[in-house]
């Protein structure tokens, strides 16, 4: 029989340790796999095809690990060449003032403050982040897990590339910073 302090401590863990988001069964060509390609790719690179919604690690002449990733929406997706120019295990997050400007209810808490999010379980940038640099500053465009694994497959984000975390978790340990980012 339950009495009400076992309820209430298994309610606080409930709370404090909430379940992870894996009950989404991702569709199975966006789960991570070795595929061919052009062989004037250089290892160690990364291309992403938005329209498509993969990325690829390229891991040696004409051979790349594919990834299933959610990206900008229309008008909001990053292009061209970067640099990874940070990586972050668990990373805090703060809305950009432009995405607060955009939707100001959904960011709220972010109004007329400086706070920032910690890492964590319930982070939009999930268990890592990789940093797209140009010319050595930060775009603020991020390649990160996700709080929202639907997302992966469709043009719903603020500009970044999501990934499962499992999926980001496995990238992040294969990249290697200054690794060159090709976004088409």
């Amino acid at each position: 029989m339950i009495n009400r302090r076992n309820f209430v401590a298994a309610a606080a863990a409930a709370t404090a340790f909430p379940m992870p988001a894996l009950a989404f069964k991702v569709d199975q060509k966006f789960v991570p796999q070795s595929v061919r390609i052009k062989k004037d790719l250089e290892p160690g690179q990364l291309l992403i095809l938005p329209k498509a919604h993969f990325l690829y690690f390229v891991e040696d002449i004409g051979k790349a690990r594919r990834y299933g990733v959610g990206v900008g929406k229309a008008g909001l997706e990053f292009t061209g060449e970067a640099k990874i120019g940070a990586k972050k295990e668990w990373p805090t997050w703060r809305p950009t003032n432009e995405m607060i400007a955009r939707e100001p209810k959904t960011y709220a808490k972010f109004v007329d403050n400086d706070y920032v999010q910690p890492g964590g379980p319930r982070n939009p940038l999930g268990a890592r982040a990789l940093y797209l640099f140009q010319n050595g500053r930060d775009t603020f465009f991020r390649i990160h897990g996700t709080t929202a694994p639907r997302s992966i497959g469709r043009s719903v984000s603020n500009g970044c590339i999501r990934m499962i975390n499992d999926h980001v978790i496995d990238l992040y340990e294969r990249v290697p910073m200054g690794a060159k980012v090709t976004v088409l």
